[in-house]
């Protein structure tokens, strides 16, 4: 199938503000690109891209003052299937695991691990390891959460989302990551476009996502705490600890977020082939 895919962004700054932005597709998926997928700025200004530790594909920016608006719009090849459910899939010892998997096992600035360990061994230390017990923390998180637009908090951790038992996207990929490496399965975030295919259309406005992976039988694996159910047309932004490595902007002074426009739809089928002559 094909998905159309982009956004719409407007910062407000009074001053001349150096930022960040992880607003490009996971080169993992730029393979699959159909049309190609670059970053605009209006008025036009000098971006440089670099890739992080991650390896996200970023960019930096100085913007001017007054309105930036940065634009994307993008066709892509998806398979139409859903996420792969890993059953069978095992754990690793801790010290079979590849060097650069070890920091997904580490407390973050939204994963208080330190504050949900002994939670999260009383729940689940009697589940049978590997692909098992990550079902039940996905089922756990998915039953405990209760997911509110209206409930939005930037500054919630895992431990707080635990507590409040509401939130977004990002809090139960924060709980479900944290209760993970509470017990020593490697979890990391995801961000990106995950677009109405296959299920009823949400009302909402549409917004970018946040789910989250586990490294079982050496692979990393795409779970979805707050829709429990394989979705089909996930496209990958980003990877990290958690949503502080893959913030959408990171910004250096006052910025007002004035614009917020996403889309990320299906390419109805006789669109495509018209495209195609």
């Amino acid at each position: 199938m094909k998905i159309r895919a982009g956004f719409r962004l407007g910062y407000e700054c009074v001053q001349p503000t150096p930022m960040l932005l992880v607003l490009n597709i996971h080169p993992s998926r730029r393979i699959d690109l159909l049309t190609e997928q670059v970053l605009n700025f209006s008025p036009p200004i000098e971006a440089w891209n670099y890739t992080d530790g991650f390896g996200n594909a970023c960019s930096r920016i100085v913007a001017p003052p007054g309105l930036l608006e940065i634009t994307t719009e993008f066709e892509i090849y998806d398979s139409g299937l859903p996420d792969p459910v890993p059953e069978g899939a095992m754990e690793h010892p801790i010290q079979d695991l590849p060097d650069d998997v070890l920091v997904f096992l580490l407390g973050s600035r939204y994963c208080d691990t330190e504050k949900l360990s002994d939670f999260a061994w009383a729940q689940f230390g009697g589940t049978e390891p590997g692909w098992p017990r990550v079902k039940a923390i996905v089922d756990f998180v998915h039953d405990h959460i209760a997911f509110d637009y209206q409930n939005a908090d930037l500054l919630r951790t895992a431990h707080g989302g635990y507590t409040d038992k509401t939130g977004v996207c990002r809090d139960f990929a924060h709980l479900a990551i944290t209760l993970c490496r509470c017990m020593n399965i490697p979890a990391r975030y995801c961000t990106g476009y995950l677009g109405d295919i296959g299920v009823p259309r949400d009302p909402a406005p549409m917004d970018f996502s946040a789910w989250f992976e586990v490294y079982l039988s050496g692979h990393w694996h795409t779970l979805d705490a707050r829709h429990n159910r394989p979705r089909i047309g996930r496209i990958l932004m980003a990877t990290g600890r958690d949503a502080t490595d893959v913030a959408l902007s990171t910004n250096f002074g006052p910025t007002i977020l004035k614009t917020f426009e996403v889309v990320t739809e299906e390419v109805p089928h006789g669109e495509a082939e018209l495209a195609h002559g």
